[in-house]
């Protein structure tokens, strides 16, 4: 439905998009990651029509849009600036797509798909206000509303979620994907939290420096990341990453030899890597290899427990049940177990570059 082929896009010296590519599906919920400045909205903006790329191709069901102006695209999108009418009402922001002669609908099925949208989005009392005398949530989702009332072949939106509180923000997710599925409406999502990507996201794309890095679904991006960057975007808490070599045994040992985990992934003897697992990958109880340390700190995390542990000269962090925490103190003697099956190896770090995933 979206395809972008080799998009460049520069302001000046900057690179925004550097040979960009880009295949979202009909009727698909795709998630652009990435930190600011890696180029998400400026994606964004050329498949609008909003920014022309200096080079490279856009195509919308399988049509070139090099010359198409952006109200002859059929896309709706939602910037993160929210770009409405200060001066008007909230109703009249939400319906000025209907009243354009493209769009224009009947003023009673107008009315009906604005209430629709507004009791959604939890804005009905609000209809009547200008937009200047709302909070900035509300103006959010008034601008995102205005996108979701009007027919359209793809929402791009923008980051609409960034200003509301977590409860709003965690419904509205849940409402979003509900609406691109029912419409089977393709919807190409920005976002900056990798919480919300893997909530939303059919696919993933992960940005950075005007490229996607790597493409996926949740469940590949979760467990096979390209790259220690990657890896490490994806998680709370964060993904330990061990140095080390590997062994002539089929291991990898850390250098003060405190750690030493058997490897089911290939690598080359003496090669210097990154040993990944997962918090929730380490447990203090059944089977797997086993590393002895001590406690170094604690941290409730509701239901679960953060222990972060001592293993020679690496600290690394699990998350277990309270029950199997309880009574663990600063400095205890534990016994961490990983299964060798859920270890990510990676080449080690590069000034010039994260290191890449070795083996499966």
């Amino acid at each position: 439905m979206i395809r972008l082929t080799g998009i460049r896009k520069t302001f000046g010296k900057k690179v925004a998009l550097d040979g960009l590519e880009l295949d979202v599906r009909e009727g698909e919920f795709f998630c652009l990651l990435g930190p600011s400045g890696a180029g998400k909205t400026t994606t964004l903006k050329t498949v609008a029509g909003l920014e022309q790329p200096d080079a490279g191709t856009v195509v919308l069901d399988g049509r070139d849009m090099a010359g198409v102006e952006p109200y002859d695209r059929g896309v709706a999108m939602c910037f993160e600036s929210y770009a409405l009418y200060p001066h008007r009402s909230a109703y009249d922001n939400l319906a000025s797509p209907l009243r354009s002669p493209r769009y224009r609908l009947p003023a009673a099925e107008a009315r009906d798909r604005i209430g629709a949208i507004a009791e959604l989005l939890g804005i009905s009392g609000l209809l009547d206000r200008r937009v200047g005398h709302l909070s900035n949530g509300q103006r959010q989702r008034v601008a995102l509303g205005r996108v979701l009332v009007r027919p359209a072949r793809a929402f791009l939106l923008d980051e609409p979620l960034s200003h509301l509180d977590t409860k709003l923000r965690q419904q509205m997710r849940a409402e979003l994907k509900a609406i691109g599925a029912v419409r089977n409406t393709t919807t190409l999502y920005v976002t900056h939290d990798a919480v919300e990507a893997l909530a939303l996201g059919d696919r993933i794309g992960v940005v950075r420096d005007g490229r996607i890095v790597q493409t996926g679904t949740r469940e590949e991006i979760w467990y096979r990341p390209c790259d220690t960057e990657v890896a490490r975007a994806f998680g709370r808490p964060r993904i330990n990453l061990l140095p080390g070599t590997v062994t002539g045994t089929g291991s990898f040992r850390t250098a003060d030899g405190g750690v030493e985990i058997p490897l089911d992934t290939p690598a080359p003897t003496g090669a210097e890597v990154l040993a990944g697992v997962r918090p929730r990958d380490l447990t203090l109880h059944g089977p797997g290899h086993e590393l002895t340390g001590t406690v170094y700190v604690t941290e409730v995390l509701g239901r679960s427990v953060e222990v972060t542990v001592r293993v020679g000269g690496q600290y690394v962090s699990l998350v277990a049940p309270r029950a199997d925490t309880a009574g663990l103190r600063a400095d205890d003697p534990v016994r961490v177990r990983v299964r060798p099956e859920n270890l990510l190896l990676f080449e080690a770090d590069r000034p010039e570059r994260p290191g890449r995933r070795i083996g499966r």
